[in-house]
């Protein structure tokens, strides 16, 4: 059972920079696609990054779009979402999700209905 915790949220000022982690155990994270979600409060939870289990494929929101990036560290079990420039539109509980169904594909899947395994959420708040 592939268990996912994420760490690395907190507050920052606008234009200040996050890495966001997500570890998981009881599994390996490479066998997985990788996808990073947000939810605001009072707004339906959405799509930020996500990575292919293959890792050749990338996808961003438009809003994030050369800001953050995701990578998954085989080698240490451990998926990121390295955030920068962030803005008070950033705020949010983030949560990294992994599906097995993508395995060997280049592809990932864009919405949270395409994950089946979640962790609990990380706040990161910008503010001035």
């Amino acid at each position: 059972q592939l268990l996912l915790v994420e760490s690395g949220g907190g507050s920052v000022q606008p234009g200040g920079s996050l890495r966001l982690s997500c570890s998981a155990s009881g599994g390996k994270l490479m066998d997985y696609a990788v996808g990073w979600f947000r939810q605001a409060p009072g707004k339906e939870r959405e799509g930020v990054a996500c990575i292919s289990q293959t890792q050749s494929y990338e996808y961003y929101a438009d809003s994030v779009e050369g800001r953050f990036t995701v990578f998954n560290d085989r080698g240490r079990n451990i998926a990121t979402l390295q955030m920068n420039n962030l803005n008070f539109e950033d705020t949010a509980v983030y949560f990294c999700a992994a599906d097995g169904d993508f395995t060997g594909l280049r592809t990932c899947g864009r919405g949270p209905e395409d994950y089946e395994k979640w962790g609990q959420g990380t706040q990161v708040t910008v503010s001035s």
